[in-house]
């Protein structure tokens, strides 16, 4: 019997520490940068931890004023390609912190 209050007190003491690690977490992913490209490389685009578009690169071939379209379609491409790989980050360490547990919504407040 007080072996399962043992364990009771235990989980509850690795609760209370989640979080001060979430909060780790998102500082951690706040400096990170993920890059997503689209056109073999013509567009470069850099998004933060926080999935924030922070820098998009286009080599000059990639502006031909004719393939104006194209070149738009690839900017899209390459943000939204950035933007998953910072979700999948995101997704990655809440499970380390979580154990895997789906503690619903969490991914939203951690800004994914």
């Amino acid at each position: 019997m007080f072996g399962s209050l043992g364990n009771m007190a235990s989980l509850l003491k690795q609760a209370q520490e989640i979080p001060k690690q979430l909060k780790q977490m998102q500082e951690r992913l706040a400096a990170m940068t993920f890059e997503g490209d689209a056109g073999g490389g013509l567009v470069v685009a850099t998004v933060s931890g926080k999935s924030d578009l922070v820098k998009i690169q286009i080599k000059p071939e990639a502006m031909k004023p004719e393939d104006r379209e194209m070149l738009e379609d690839m900017i899209v491409a390459a943000a939204s390609a950035a933007a998953a790989k910072a979700r999948q980050a995101v997704e990655q360490e809440t499970a380390k912190i979580t154990g895997g547990l789906n503690l619903g919504g969490l991914q939203g407040l951690l800004g994914g």
